[in-house]
Formats: structure tokens, C-alpha cells, sequence
């Protein structure tokens, strides 16, 4: 089973976004007992909070549950737990690497690397930007995209 941990700042915003869309899709194609999918945060100023009214907002238009999601941090047992982890932009990944354990040989990727034509983009924060239908895109895409990647390596 391919364990996918999708990270950002706070997990109000764009990774529980990302883990909802994924969860989807996961479902979509019958893959719930090859991907399991989750999000955190690199802070914990949202700790226990539920996703973002925006956030929420934008999934209920797409028929995409956040039932259950509250905001979480990234622990270092996450390193060891998860196959993939993935920030959302590029201070995510950075703060990740320095959260990550000494003798942890693990990769950190960028949420948009697999998406040809788009590889070293982040994904902008609604949170302050306040869009978040382009968020919304950018997930949809990102997650098309590794789940490709997923099954191809499988």
C-alpha cells in the first residue's frame, strides 16, 4: 500500500484540499486499499481546527467531502509512516526537510513536480490570496497527476 502524506502551512487550506481530491479519486478507481492518503501541517497554529470555510466551500461545490479533517501537524513517526510526502510549495518542502530526521533517507517532493509543463510551481495559498477556485484547479490537476504515479509504480 502507497502511503501519501500531502503538507502545508497550516492543513486548513490547500492539503486537506489535495487529501479530499485525492481520497476522490482513490475511490473513483476503486484503489482504497492500495493508496492511503492523509494531509498535515508544518506549524501547528491551526492544530485541531477543521478546514477552512473556503476550503470547504469550494469542495462541497464539487461534491468532495471534509468530513472528519481537522488540522494536524507533521510528526517525525510521519517520516517513517509515509511512502510520499508532499508540500504544496516550495517553504513547505524546506520546512519539511528540516523537520525530517537525521538518519531518514526518505524524498520530499513538491506537490506540482509531476505536472508536466508546471514541475517547479507551488501552489498559492487562498488562505491569502483568497482563491480558492485556482487552488482548487491546481489540486485537481496535481492529483491526476500523482495518481499516475501511484499506479505506474505499483
Amino acid at each position: 500500500m502507497k502511503q501519501v502524506l500531502f503538507v502545508c502551512l497550516g492543513n486548513i487550506c490547500r492539503s486537506p484540499m489535495a487529501e479530499a481530491v485525492m481520497r476522490q479519486k482513490v475511490t473513483q478507481e476503486g484503489l482504497e486499499n492500495e493508496i492511503l492518503v492523509a494531509s498535515g501541517a508544518t506549524s501547528r497554529w491551526e492544530e485541531g481546527n477543521p478546514p477552512h470555510s473556503g476550503t470547504q466551500k469550494i469542495l462541497k461545490k464539487h461534491q468532495i467531502s471534509v468530513n472528519g479533517m481537522y488540522s494536524t501537524p507533521v510528526t517525525q513517526q510521519d517520516f517513517q509512516t509515509y511512502d510520499f510526502i508532499i508540500g504544496m510549495d516550495h517553504n513547505n518542502v524546506a520546512d519539511l526537510k528540516r523537520m525530517a530526521p537525521t538518519d531518514w533517507d526518505g524524498e520530499i517532493l513538491l506537490f506540482m513536480s509531476v505536472v508536466e509543463g508546471h514541475e517547479g510551481e507551488a501552489v498559492p495559498d487562498p488562505y491569502y490570496t483568497g482563491d480558492f477556485d485556482q487552488t482548487y484547479r491546481m489540486v485537481d490537476q496535481g492529483t491526476d497527476a500523482w495518481l499516475n504515479v501511484f499506479q505506474a509504480s505499483n
